[in-house]
């Protein structure tokens, strides 16, 4: 596993959801997914309604990390210079000067990104994929780690300009936060009616452990069963009767990285089944397109997803520990 041990993962992992959950209350499962995508240089879609926490997550996993903070608020007047970056005149020096866009930063929350043209979406979703940005031909490379948290809104559809599914498949992971239990909501009353604890937060992981953590992932062990596990789940998705748009190559490696990533923060050199289907549903949602007939039925993504993984054949423990079976 190189110089990183898989325990000083785990223990990484958790410093920063404990950190985080300091001001996030009672998502621990979105918090695990944000640090699996963090682990695996991916980027996320977040699916929710306002005020739920998604700028505050953003923060949060920025600040734990020391890592740089930008917000880009999509509309639809936005330009992709406005996201990338632009070549000013300077009149004291007689140059053009290259004005860095906000998209060049660490963790970068794109919030509506539906509310932009696709013009603009492919800006960011060029950035993302490639981290790099072009502007007037001279292209830069953007920092690391480097992660995009995207948000859309799914009640208000009014001028909008629905991202694309091979642009949807860019995104690792795609989520939702969901409302807080009473409980929750008592224990956010309590803890941001006299100050926010956001302010309070500071790094636990540096940036650099980061990157060489994200390394080791890597190398997490996956038996060659489990290999076919994931490939069968995969196909799986693309001969269902009530799938139009099966899950691509890039899905397989999402779904193979996401469960290394996962295994890694809960203390194991190697992937089990389990860790796959619990990365299924946020790794495959918004790559699967159920036919029209089926969605009349009242059929959801999450449903399908659900009877696909149900159906497939499971490896037995024994096959997936290493040096075994």
């Amino acid at each position: 596993m190189g110089d990183v041990k898989i325990s000083q993962i785990k223990d990484a992992a958790a410093k920063v959801k404990e950190n985080v959950e300091r001001v996030i209350v009672g998502k621990s499962e979105v918090v695990e997914l944000a640090i699996v995508a963090l682990l695996c240089e991916g980027h996320i879609l977040i699916d929710d309604v306002p005020g739920l926490g998604k700028t505050v997550l953003a923060k949060s996993l920025a600040k734990s990390l020391g890592c740089s903070f930008r917000r880009i608020q999509f509309t639809p007047d936005l330009l992709p210079s406005d996201i990338t970056g632009t070549y000013i005149f300077n009149q004291r020096t007689s140059d053009f000067e290259f004005r860095p866009g906000p998209v060049i930063s660490q963790i970068v929350l794109a919030d509506e990104i539906n509310r932009a043209t696709p013009r603009t979406q492919s800006a960011l979703l060029e950035a993302m994929q490639e981290r790099q940005v072009t502007a007037e031909g001279e292209t830069r490379p953007l920092p690391r780690p480097f992660l995009v948290l995207a948000t859309q809104n799914p009640i208000e559809l009014e001028g909008t300009f629905p991202l694309p599914e091979a642009q949807l498949d860019r995104f690792l992971l795609k989520i939702k936060i969901g409302y807080p239990t009473v409980e929750d909501d008592r224990l956010i009353l309590a803890r941001f009616k006299r100050s926010d604890p956001l302010e309070e937060l500071s790094s636990v992981v540096s940036a650099d452990d980061l990157l060489q953590m994200q390394a080791a992932c890597r190398e997490v062990h996956v038996a060659a069963d489990v290999e076919d596990y994931i490939i069968r789940l995969i196909h799986a998705t693309r001969t269902h009767d009530s799938a139009e748009l099966g899950a691509s190559p890039r899905a397989m490696l999402a779904l193979y990285n996401a469960s290394q990533a996962l295994a890694a923060i809960r203390g194991r050199e190697f992937v089990t089944p389990d860790d796959i289907k619990y990365m299924a549903t946020p790794v495959l949602i918004h790559r699967i397109i159920a036919r029209s007939e089926s969605r009349l039925r009242g059929l959801k993504v999450e449903q399908l997803i659900k009877e696909i993984v149900d159906s497939v054949f499971v490896p037995v423990e024994e096959e997936v520990v290493p040096g075994e079976g």
